[in-house]
Protein backbone atom coordinates (compact mmCIF):
# COMPACT_ATOMS: atom_id res chain seq x y z
CA UNK A 1 0.00 0.00 0.00
CA UNK A 2 1.44 3.08 -0.82
CA UNK A 3 -0.37 6.96 -0.35
CA UNK A 4 -1.27 8.75 -3.07
CA UNK A 5 1.15 11.57 -1.92
CA UNK A 6 3.99 9.51 -1.88
CA UNK A 7 3.05 8.34 -5.64
CA UNK A 8 2.91 12.22 -6.43
CA UNK A 9 6.44 13.08 -5.02
CA UNK A 10 7.65 10.23 -6.60
CA UNK A 11 6.55 11.35 -9.90
CA UNK A 12 7.66 14.90 -9.29
CA UNK A 13 3.90 16.57 -9.10
CA UNK A 14 2.77 18.69 -6.75
CA UNK A 15 1.23 17.32 -4.14
CA UNK A 16 0.30 20.48 -1.70
CA UNK A 17 -3.50 20.47 -2.51
CA UNK A 18 -3.96 16.72 -2.95
CA UNK A 19 -5.91 15.09 -0.76
CA UNK A 20 -3.88 12.17 1.11
CA UNK A 21 -5.37 8.30 0.91
CA UNK A 22 -4.04 5.23 0.50
CA UNK A 23 -3.65 3.23 -3.33
CA UNK A 24 -3.51 -0.39 -3.59
CA UNK A 25 -2.26 -0.80 -6.92
CA UNK A 26 -2.90 1.04 -10.63
CA UNK A 27 -5.27 -0.57 -12.96
CA UNK A 28 -7.23 0.58 -16.03
CA UNK A 29 -9.91 2.91 -15.62
CA UNK A 30 -12.88 0.22 -16.57
CA UNK A 31 -11.79 -2.20 -14.13
CA UNK A 32 -9.61 0.35 -11.43
CA UNK A 33 -11.33 -0.24 -7.43
CA UNK A 34 -12.27 2.57 -5.38
CA UNK A 35 -8.18 2.41 -3.95
CA UNK A 36 -6.70 2.38 -7.24
CA UNK A 37 -4.60 4.71 -9.63
CA UNK A 38 -5.77 4.68 -12.96
CA UNK A 39 -4.57 7.11 -16.52
CA UNK A 40 -6.40 8.62 -19.18
CA UNK A 41 -4.89 9.51 -22.03
CA UNK A 42 -6.39 8.16 -25.12
CA UNK A 43 -10.13 10.21 -26.07
CA UNK A 44 -11.36 6.48 -27.62
CA UNK A 45 -11.74 5.93 -23.79
CA UNK A 46 -13.87 8.81 -22.66
CA UNK A 47 -16.49 7.47 -21.41
CA UNK A 48 -14.55 4.61 -19.17
CA UNK A 49 -13.48 7.65 -17.86
CA UNK A 50 -17.14 8.98 -17.18
CA UNK A 51 -17.99 5.94 -15.23
CA UNK A 52 -14.80 4.56 -13.61
CA UNK A 53 -14.40 3.95 -9.94
CA UNK A 54 -10.46 4.87 -9.60
CA UNK A 55 -9.96 6.76 -6.64
CA UNK A 56 -7.47 8.86 -8.84
CA UNK A 57 -7.00 9.44 -12.17
CA UNK A 58 -3.83 10.90 -14.15
CA UNK A 59 -5.24 12.97 -16.98
CA UNK A 60 -4.46 16.03 -18.95
CA UNK A 61 -6.00 18.96 -17.82
CA UNK A 62 -9.00 19.62 -20.88
CA UNK A 63 -10.37 16.34 -19.91
CA UNK A 64 -11.15 16.94 -15.93
CA UNK A 65 -14.57 18.32 -16.32
CA UNK A 66 -14.74 14.36 -17.72
CA UNK A 67 -13.67 13.20 -14.09
CA UNK A 68 -16.63 11.95 -11.92
CA UNK A 69 -17.44 12.78 -8.17
CA UNK A 70 -15.32 11.11 -5.96
CA UNK A 71 -12.23 10.77 -8.18
CA UNK A 72 -9.07 13.05 -7.87
CA UNK A 73 -7.67 14.26 -10.78
CA UNK A 74 -4.29 14.32 -11.18
CA UNK A 75 -3.47 16.53 -13.52
CA UNK A 76 -0.12 16.94 -16.31
CA UNK A 77 0.99 16.96 -19.77
CA UNK A 78 2.46 13.26 -19.81
CA UNK A 79 -0.02 11.23 -17.93
CA UNK A 80 1.03 7.93 -19.56
CA UNK A 81 4.77 9.21 -19.42
CA UNK A 82 4.15 9.59 -15.54
CA UNK A 83 2.14 6.49 -15.17
CA UNK A 84 5.25 4.63 -16.48
CA UNK A 85 7.23 5.81 -13.49
CA UNK A 86 4.65 4.90 -10.79
CA UNK A 87 4.02 1.54 -12.13
CA UNK A 88 7.79 0.90 -10.14
CA UNK A 89 6.28 1.38 -6.62
CA UNK A 90 3.88 -1.44 -7.12
CA UNK A 91 6.32 -3.92 -9.05
CA UNK A 92 6.06 -6.99 -6.91
CA UNK A 93 9.63 -8.58 -5.75
CA UNK A 94 11.43 -10.57 -8.26
CA UNK A 95 11.89 -13.47 -5.43
CA UNK A 96 10.22 -13.70 -2.54
CA UNK A 97 12.16 -14.93 0.67
CA UNK A 98 9.07 -15.63 2.93
CA UNK A 99 6.21 -17.86 2.76
CA UNK A 100 4.92 -21.12 2.81
CA UNK A 101 7.16 -24.08 1.30
CA UNK A 102 5.72 -25.95 -2.34
CA UNK A 103 3.01 -27.99 -1.70
CA UNK A 104 3.01 -30.94 -4.45
CA UNK A 105 0.09 -33.35 -4.60
CA UNK A 106 0.41 -36.75 -5.09
CA UNK A 107 1.64 -39.29 -7.20
CA UNK A 108 3.64 -36.32 -8.61
CA UNK A 109 7.24 -37.05 -10.61
CA UNK A 110 9.09 -33.61 -9.89
CA UNK A 111 12.90 -34.74 -11.59
CA UNK A 112 16.00 -33.42 -10.52
CA UNK A 113 17.17 -29.55 -11.08
CA UNK A 114 13.62 -28.34 -10.28
CA UNK A 115 13.11 -25.44 -9.03
CA UNK A 116 9.46 -24.70 -6.95
CA UNK A 117 8.81 -20.68 -5.50
CA UNK A 118 7.69 -19.97 -2.18
CA UNK A 119 3.44 -20.42 -1.64
CA UNK A 120 3.49 -22.28 -5.34
CA UNK A 121 1.21 -25.17 -5.10
CA UNK A 122 1.68 -28.51 -7.31
CA UNK A 123 -1.69 -30.51 -8.20
CA UNK A 124 -1.99 -34.35 -8.09
CA UNK A 125 -0.02 -36.34 -11.26
CA UNK A 126 1.87 -34.12 -12.67
CA UNK A 127 4.95 -34.50 -13.81
CA UNK A 128 7.84 -31.79 -13.74
CA UNK A 129 10.97 -31.85 -15.63
CA UNK A 130 14.44 -31.21 -15.28
CA UNK A 131 15.59 -27.38 -15.37
CA UNK A 132 12.32 -26.16 -15.24
CA UNK A 133 11.60 -23.02 -12.91
CA UNK A 134 8.05 -22.71 -11.18
CA UNK A 135 8.22 -19.08 -9.48
CA UNK A 136 6.70 -17.65 -6.45
CA UNK A 137 2.37 -18.00 -5.57
CA UNK A 138 1.98 -20.11 -9.14
CA UNK A 139 -0.92 -22.78 -8.98
CA UNK A 140 -0.80 -25.59 -11.11
CA UNK A 141 -3.59 -27.90 -11.49
CA UNK A 142 -3.63 -31.92 -11.62
CA UNK A 143 -2.77 -33.59 -14.42
CA UNK A 144 -0.21 -31.46 -16.13
CA UNK A 145 3.16 -32.17 -18.00
CA UNK A 146 5.71 -29.11 -17.99
CA UNK A 147 8.82 -30.25 -20.23
CA UNK A 148 12.24 -29.23 -19.50
CA UNK A 149 13.39 -25.58 -19.23
CA UNK A 150 9.86 -23.99 -19.23
CA UNK A 151 9.54 -21.40 -16.71
CA UNK A 152 6.58 -19.76 -15.17
CA UNK A 153 6.73 -16.35 -13.48
CA UNK A 154 5.53 -15.59 -10.33
CA UNK A 155 2.09 -15.20 -9.56
CA UNK A 156 0.50 -17.07 -13.38
CA UNK A 157 -1.51 -19.79 -12.59
CA UNK A 158 -2.34 -22.86 -14.67
CA UNK A 159 -5.56 -25.34 -15.10
CA UNK A 160 -5.99 -28.67 -14.81
CA UNK A 161 -4.21 -31.52 -17.36
CA UNK A 162 -2.19 -28.86 -19.40
CA UNK A 163 0.95 -29.47 -21.30
CA UNK A 164 3.50 -26.77 -21.82
CA UNK A 165 6.55 -27.91 -23.83
CA UNK A 166 10.51 -27.48 -23.26
CA UNK A 167 11.76 -23.90 -23.29
CA UNK A 168 8.06 -21.56 -23.19
CA UNK A 169 7.83 -18.58 -21.02
CA UNK A 170 5.07 -18.40 -19.65
CA UNK A 171 4.28 -14.87 -17.58
CA UNK A 172 7.81 -12.76 -19.02
CA UNK A 173 7.38 -8.97 -18.98
CA UNK A 174 5.16 -7.29 -21.93
CA UNK A 175 6.77 -5.43 -24.54
CA UNK A 176 5.19 -1.91 -22.55
CA UNK A 177 7.36 1.21 -22.56
CA UNK A 178 6.43 5.61 -22.32
CA UNK A 179 8.91 7.54 -24.09
CA UNK A 180 10.26 10.72 -23.24
CA UNK A 181 10.39 13.99 -25.16
CA UNK A 182 13.92 13.23 -25.56
CA UNK A 183 13.62 10.09 -26.89
CA UNK A 184 14.34 7.64 -24.28
CA UNK A 185 12.35 4.47 -23.41
CA UNK A 186 11.08 4.38 -19.82
CA UNK A 187 9.60 0.57 -18.21
CA UNK A 188 6.13 -0.16 -17.94
CA UNK A 189 6.24 -2.59 -14.62
CA UNK A 190 4.49 -5.47 -15.78
CA UNK A 191 2.11 -6.05 -12.66
CA UNK A 192 -0.30 -8.64 -14.06
CA UNK A 193 -0.47 -12.41 -14.09
CA UNK A 194 -0.66 -14.84 -16.56
CA UNK A 195 -3.93 -17.47 -15.92
CA UNK A 196 -4.26 -20.64 -18.59
CA UNK A 197 -7.19 -22.62 -18.16
CA UNK A 198 -8.10 -26.69 -18.54
CA UNK A 199 -6.76 -28.72 -21.18
CA UNK A 200 -4.41 -26.29 -22.77
CA UNK A 201 -1.40 -27.39 -24.83
CA UNK A 202 1.77 -24.95 -25.12
CA UNK A 203 4.12 -25.91 -27.65
CA UNK A 204 8.29 -25.00 -27.22
CA UNK A 205 9.89 -21.87 -27.31
CA UNK A 206 6.60 -20.22 -27.25
CA UNK A 207 5.94 -16.84 -24.90
CA UNK A 208 3.14 -15.73 -22.92
CA UNK A 209 3.55 -12.47 -21.57
CA UNK A 210 1.89 -11.10 -18.08
CA UNK A 211 -0.43 -8.10 -17.73
CA UNK A 212 0.13 -4.63 -17.37
CA UNK A 213 -2.83 -4.60 -15.00
CA UNK A 214 -5.02 -7.55 -14.00
CA UNK A 215 -4.92 -10.94 -16.64
CA UNK A 216 -3.76 -12.09 -19.88
CA UNK A 217 -5.85 -15.15 -20.31
CA UNK A 218 -5.92 -18.51 -22.37
CA UNK A 219 -9.01 -20.38 -22.01
CA UNK A 220 -9.63 -23.64 -22.05
CA UNK A 221 -8.51 -25.77 -24.66
CA UNK A 222 -6.96 -23.81 -26.58
CA UNK A 223 -4.07 -25.43 -28.47
CA UNK A 224 -1.05 -23.20 -29.31
CA UNK A 225 2.28 -24.76 -31.64
CA UNK A 226 5.49 -24.04 -31.25
CA UNK A 227 7.18 -20.19 -31.51
CA UNK A 228 4.15 -18.38 -31.06
CA UNK A 229 4.11 -14.83 -29.21
CA UNK A 230 1.34 -13.81 -26.90
CA UNK A 231 1.30 -9.97 -25.60
CA UNK A 232 0.24 -8.69 -22.31
CA UNK A 233 -3.75 -8.49 -21.72
CA UNK A 234 -4.50 -10.72 -24.72
CA UNK A 235 -7.41 -12.94 -23.92
CA UNK A 236 -7.61 -16.38 -26.14
CA UNK A 237 -11.12 -17.81 -26.43
CA UNK A 238 -11.95 -21.56 -25.98
CA UNK A 239 -10.59 -23.77 -28.39
CA UNK A 240 -9.06 -21.57 -30.59
CA UNK A 241 -5.70 -22.79 -32.82
CA UNK A 242 -2.85 -21.13 -32.58
CA UNK A 243 0.15 -21.63 -35.78
CA UNK A 244 3.91 -21.57 -35.42
CA UNK A 245 5.09 -18.24 -35.67
CA UNK A 246 1.86 -16.08 -34.74
CA UNK A 247 2.41 -13.02 -33.33
CA UNK A 248 -0.56 -11.56 -31.61
CA UNK A 249 -0.33 -7.94 -30.01
CA UNK A 250 -1.20 -6.62 -26.38
CA UNK A 251 -4.76 -6.46 -25.72
CA UNK A 252 -6.20 -8.59 -28.44
CA UNK A 253 -9.20 -10.56 -27.51
CA UNK A 254 -9.71 -13.65 -29.49
CA UNK A 255 -13.33 -15.45 -29.36
CA UNK A 256 -13.93 -18.96 -29.48
CA UNK A 257 -12.51 -21.26 -31.66
CA UNK A 258 -10.48 -18.45 -33.89
CA UNK A 259 -7.50 -20.15 -36.23
CA UNK A 260 -4.68 -17.88 -36.63
CA UNK A 261 -2.50 -19.71 -39.58
CA UNK A 262 1.47 -19.88 -39.17
CA UNK A 263 3.18 -16.30 -39.22
CA UNK A 264 -0.68 -14.35 -39.22
CA UNK A 265 -0.51 -11.29 -36.53
CA UNK A 266 -2.65 -8.84 -35.27
CA UNK A 267 -2.53 -5.38 -34.03
CA UNK A 268 -3.10 -4.59 -30.33
CA UNK A 269 -6.72 -3.41 -29.09
CA UNK A 270 -9.09 -5.56 -31.30
CA UNK A 271 -11.73 -7.97 -31.49
CA UNK A 272 -11.82 -11.12 -33.83
CA UNK A 273 -14.84 -12.89 -34.05
CA UNK A 274 -15.89 -16.09 -33.08
CA UNK A 275 -14.93 -19.43 -35.74
CA UNK A 276 -13.03 -16.55 -37.64
CA UNK A 277 -10.14 -18.12 -39.63
CA UNK A 278 -6.92 -16.13 -40.41
CA UNK A 279 -4.95 -18.06 -43.41
CA UNK A 280 -1.10 -17.77 -43.11
CA UNK A 281 0.59 -14.57 -43.05
CA UNK A 282 -2.96 -12.82 -42.85
CA UNK A 283 -2.06 -9.30 -41.10
CA UNK A 284 -5.45 -8.22 -38.87
CA UNK A 285 -5.33 -4.73 -37.89
CA UNK A 286 -8.89 -4.00 -37.81
CA UNK A 287 -11.41 -5.74 -35.50
CA UNK A 288 -13.52 -8.58 -37.17
CA UNK A 289 -17.28 -8.35 -35.77
CA UNK A 290 -18.42 -11.13 -38.09
CA UNK A 291 -17.70 -14.53 -37.37
CA UNK A 292 -17.43 -17.59 -39.44
CA UNK A 293 -15.47 -16.43 -42.30
CA UNK A 294 -12.04 -16.89 -43.31
CA UNK A 295 -9.48 -13.82 -44.41
CA UNK A 296 -5.83 -13.67 -45.56
CA UNK A 297 -3.45 -11.28 -46.76
CA UNK A 298 -2.32 -7.84 -46.34
CA UNK A 299 -4.22 -5.64 -46.27
CA UNK A 300 -6.85 -8.55 -45.22
CA UNK A 301 -9.75 -9.23 -46.77
CA UNK A 302 -11.90 -12.34 -47.13
CA UNK A 303 -10.45 -15.85 -48.67
CA UNK A 304 -12.17 -15.53 -51.67
CA UNK A 305 -11.53 -12.42 -52.59
CA UNK A 306 -7.71 -13.22 -51.86
CA UNK A 307 -7.80 -16.24 -54.28
CA UNK A 308 -8.96 -14.11 -56.83
CA UNK A 309 -6.57 -11.27 -56.05
CA UNK A 310 -4.00 -13.73 -56.75
CA UNK A 311 -5.51 -15.33 -60.23
CA UNK A 312 -5.25 -11.94 -61.37
CA UNK A 313 -2.07 -11.38 -60.45
CA UNK A 314 -0.95 -14.30 -61.85
CA UNK A 315 -2.45 -13.66 -65.29
CA UNK A 316 -0.25 -10.73 -65.13
CA UNK A 317 3.11 -12.13 -65.21
CA UNK A 318 1.91 -14.45 -68.21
Amino acid sequence: MVTLKEILEYIKLDSSDVPDCNISGINTLKDASENELSFFDNPKYINDLKSTKAKAVLLKNEFIDSVPNGTIAITSQEPYLLLAYATKLFAPKLVETDGNNPKIGQDCTIMDNVYLGKNTIIGDNCVIMSGAFIGDNVSIGNDCVIYPNVTVYRDCKIGLGCIVHANSVIGSDGFGFAHTKDGKHIKIYQNGNVVIGNDVEIGSNTSIDRAVFGTTKICDGVKIDNLVQIGHNCIIGEYSIIVSHVGISGSTILGRNVVMGGQSATSGHLEIAPFTTIAARGGVTKSIKDGGKIWAGFPLMEHKTWLKLQAKISNLLK
